[in-house]
């Protein structure tokens, strides 16, 4: 059973950065894509970045130019830098992962994200 592990949320102010962790108990090379979502209270869960193992990224307009998702295969990680935060950036951030073989969907627990203004 996979397991990934969030971290890295916090309470900022309006226009600063944070920088969320992934840790997977797998290998991230096992994973066909890896990517962030994210949860705002009253909401639906949104797809905010993924990262292909062919190295293609993709990411919500919202967040386009601002947000950064990249792995190192070494640390079993994938990461989400996240800049100039806006309050509408609030919610939980859950890590997701499909693996290559089994095309199972693995997801984090969350990490909470609190932009004020």
């Amino acid at each position: 059973q996979v397991q990934l592990v969030e971290s890295g949320g916090g309470s900022v102010q309006a226009g600063e950065s944070l920088r969320l962790s992934c840790v997977a108990s797998a290998s991230t090379s096992s994973f066909r894509v890896m990517g962030w979502y994210r949860q705002a209270p009253g909401k639906l869960r949104e797809l905010v970045a993924t990262l292909s193992s062919g190295g293609v990224k993709t990411y919500v307009d919202s967040v386009k130019g601002r947000f950064t998702i990249s792995r190192v295969n070494a640390r079993n990680t994938v990461y989400l830098e996240m800049n100039n935060l806006a309050h509408e950036d609030t919610a939980i951030y859950y890590c997701n992962a499909r693996h290559t073989f089994s095309e199972l969907y693995y997801w984090g627990q969350g990490t909470q994200v609190t932009v004020s203004t």
